[in-house]
C-alpha cells in the first residue's frame, strides 16, 4: 500500500495544457452520473496529478457524523431552519486511492480482527469502497488490476452497493462513487467490461511545445521547493473553479436538452456503430454538465460536439480491416453530421 502523504495536492489550475483531461474531470465533478473518467497515455503527463488535484477543488459535502459510509444526513438537518437531533458534519468529498496491490479485504472490508481478539466481538471494518461512497475512487495503472478485483468493481458499480459475507458477517452498505482510472496502454489493455463502465475516456500525450514544457518544469519545481507558497499563489484561481463547479452542480438538473440535440447524439452513435445506448446517455449527461459549467440553461449542439470524443472514442468496435485511430473516426463522424 502506498504511504499516505500530508502534502497538499498540486493545484488543478496550475496544470499546464492537457485541456481535454481537465475538461473530463470537471464534467465528472459536476455530474457523477456521467460514469467516471479513464485517462490513458504516456508516463509523466500529469494523469495522477490532475486526478489528485480534484480533491482540492470539490465543495464540501454534509455527512452523518461518525458514519463510516459518508451517509447523507436527513434533509431536515441541512435545510434552512430544519430541525434535527443530529447536526451534519461538512467534510471534503473523498478522493480515495486504490493501490494496485490492494487485497480484496482492504477493498471491500473485512472482520475487525482487533475487536474480535480483544473483545470477542464480530465487527465490520469498512474498506476503501466505504470510504469512497459519494466520492471518487482512483485507480492508477487500472489496466494492471487483477481480474477478481475488476469483477468486484463491476458488481459494485452496477448495484451501487457493497455486499460482504465472510467470517460469519453479512454486511451491505452503499458504495456509489465516480470511478477514475489512469494507465499507460503500452503496459496492457483494459478489460472490455470495465472499459465500458467509464463514461469518459481521455488520451494524453507528452507535450511537444517547447514553451509548455519549460512552464511545466518551472511550476513543478516551484511547488516542490515551497509547496505552501505555491499553493497560496494559486488559491484565488482554485476558488474560482471551485465556485464554478458548485454553481454548475446546483444547476445541472435544470439544464434543458432540446430534442434536436438528442437526435444528433443518436445519429452520431448510429453512424459510429456503438453498442447499446450508453453512448447516447453519456453524450446527454456530459453535454448537460458542459452547458452548466458554461453557465447556460440549455444544451447546444456545440456542447455535444465538445464532449463527443470523450464520450465515444472508447466505445467503438474494432474493425480488423480498418486500423484508423478512434479519435479520427469520431472526428469524421462529426464532420458527416454537417453533410
Amino acid at each position: 500500500m502506498k504511504a499516505q502523504s500530508n502534502r497538499k495536492p498540486f493545484p488543478f489550475t496550475a496544470i499546464v495544457g492537457q485541456e481535454e483531461m481537465k475538461q473530463a474531470i470537471l464534467i465528472a465533478a459536476v455530474d457523477p452520473r456521467v460514469g467516471g473518467v479513464l485517462v490513458f497515455g504516456d508516463r509523466g503527463t500529469g494523469k495522477s496529478t490532475a486526478v489528485r488535484a480534484l480533491a482540492g477543488l470539490l465543495p464540501k459535502m454534509p455527512v452523518v457524523p461518525g458514519c463510516p459510509y459518508n451517509s447523507a444526513p436527513d434533509p431536515a438537518a441541512v435545510s434552512a431552519g430544519g430541525k434535527s437531533d443530529v447536526k451534519p458534519k461538512m467534510i471534503p468529498v473523498p478522493v480515495v486511492d486504490m493501490p494496485l496491490g490492494a487485497t480484496e479485504d482492504r477493498v471491500v472490508g473485512a472482520l475487525d480482527l482487533e475487536r474480535a481478539l480483544a473483545h470477542g466481538e464480530k465487527a465490520f471494518e469498512p474498506g476503501l469502497l466505504a470510504r469512497a461512497n459519494r466520492g471518487f475512487l482512483y485507480i492508477d495503472e487500472v489496466n494492471l488490476l487483477e481480474d477478481h478485483l475488476v469483477d468486484l468493481l463491476l458488481d459494485v458499480a452496477a448495484s451501487g452497493e457493497n455486499l460482504v459475507e465472510r467470517e460469519g458477517l453479512s454486511v451491505r452498505h452503499p458504495a456509489r462513487f465516480v470511478l477514475v482510472g489512469s494507465g499507460n496502454p503500452e503496459e496492457g489493455e483494459l478489460r472490455p467490461q470495465l472499459l465500458d463502465r467509464f463514461g469518459l475516456s481521455v488520451d494524453v500525450r507528452t507535450p511537444t511545445d517547447l514553451k509548455d514544457r519549460v512552464e511545466i518544469i518551472r511550476r513543478r519545481d516551484e511547488y516542490e521547493m515551497d509547496e505552501a507558497a505555491f499553493t497560496r499563489r494559486w488559491a484565488r484561481r482554485e476558488g474560482t473553479v471551485r465556485r464554478k463547479i458548485a454553481k454548475a452542480r446546483d444547476a445541472v438538473s435544470s439544464v434543458d436538452v432540446p430534442e434536436t440535440v438528442l437526435e444528433v447524439a443518436a445519429r452520431l452513435c448510429v453512424g459510429l456503430g456503438t453498442d447499446g445506448l450508453r453512448g447516447e446517455l453519456t453524450l446527454l449527461r456530459a453535454s448537460r454538465a458542459h452547458a452548466a459549467l458554461a453557465g447556460r440553461t440549455k444544451v447546444e449542439v456545440s456542447d455535444l460536439r465538445d464532449v463527443a470524443q470523450l464520450a465515444l472514442r472508447h466505445r467503438l468496435r474494432r474493425d480488423p480491416l480498418d486500423d484508423t485511430d478512434a479519435t479520427v473516426r469520431v472526428a469524421r463522424a462529426l464532420e458527416a453530421l454537417d453533410d
